[in-house]
């Protein structure tokens, strides 16, 4: 018996990398799998070796930023598994550019896959457990680079949209039984390879990118059926959970704050306390000023 005995299950993006070490796992646990990737030829693989492992799968190679595609999977696993109960969005790409020299397509073409594609998938998917009456989970992917990383405002921005769209769909779908949850995982990828910190090319570690599906295998069965609206750093040794935005420290004033009041007290108050920004976070750079060159 597995966790996830009974349950159909879709993973996006799942031919290699983080997405197939998914898609083994929630096999392994039980789970009927689409194994989903626009590289046939990589799914197929995955889809081969879940069986030869004794599980089931099967395969698509639908585009999961276009409507028709997202439909269409989720329509697949119904019909192929029973219903659909659990929906990996792992899908992604990235085309990193500084900001001031992106393109409108390379913005676009990133938040068509992750943003997109997360919102159509996960509309579709939500739709038929709430018509199933049978909850469901929804585990979305962020990153890191949510926290800001030079050359991907597009990949960056895309994220901290995926974590926004959780929180609200955690609120809204809670009713009908359904979970959403996120992770920002870990591992060497393809993706991975080019990851730049500072504006240069680092060479990480090996990190073995399944090793973030245990995680997911767990959050998606009945056991976690209490965790919804969070968001967790996965892989390698570690399960840490993301804070959510919240409020800091506040200066008040009776009446309200002018201008001038402003000038005498947000220094000596809130500006002791400024946050750090970027992946690498070193203690706040900018009280000399950020001024432009020659200045």
């Amino acid at each position: 018996m597995g966790i996830l005995d009974g349950k159909g299950a879709i993973v996006t993006g799942a031919g290699r990398g983080i997405g197939r070490g998914h898609a083994l796992h929630l096999a392994a646990n039980g789970a009927s799998v689409v194994v989903n990737d626009v590289d046939r030829g990589e799914a197929k693989g995955v889809v081969a070796e879940i069986a030869k492992n004794g599980g089931r799968a099967s395969l698509n190679a639908s585009d999961i930023s276009d409507r028709e595609g997202a439909r269409a999977l989720v329509a697949q696993c119904a019909d192929e598994f029973g219903g659909v109960h659990i929906l990996v969005n792992n899908a992604g790409n990235v085309k990193d550019r500084s900001f001031l020299k992106m393109s409108d397509d390379e913005f676009g073409d990133v938040l068509r896959v992750h943003v997109f594609g997360t919102f159509m998938c996960s509309q579709e998917a939500a739709l038929r457990m709430k018509e199933q009456g049978s909850g469901g989970s929804i585990v979305n992917t962020v990153s890191a680079a949510h926290f800001g990383n030079f050359g991907q405002t597009n990949y960056a921005g895309s994220k901290g949209a995926i974590a926004s769209m959780t929180y609200t769909w955690a609120v809204e779908l809670a009713r009908y039984g359904i979970r959403v949850n996120a992770i920002s995982p870990s591992g060497t990828t393809r993706m991975s390879a080019s990851a730049k910190i500072g504006g240069k090319v680092v060479d990480l570690p090996f990190l073995d990118p399944a090793r973030n599906g245990a995680f997911v295998a767990f959050l998606c069965s009945d056991d976690a059926d209490y965790v919804t609206g969070q968001i967790f750093g996965t892989g390698g040794e570690r399960v840490t959970i993301l804070e959510q935005p919240r409020y800091g420290t506040s200066m008040l004033k009776p009446g309200g704050w002018e201008v001038e009041d402003l000038q005498e007290h947000f220094k000596n108050h809130l500006g002791k306390q400024l946050e750090p920004v970027g992946l690498m976070k070193t203690p706040y750079p900018f009280y000399d000023g950020v001024k432009p060159p020659g200045a």
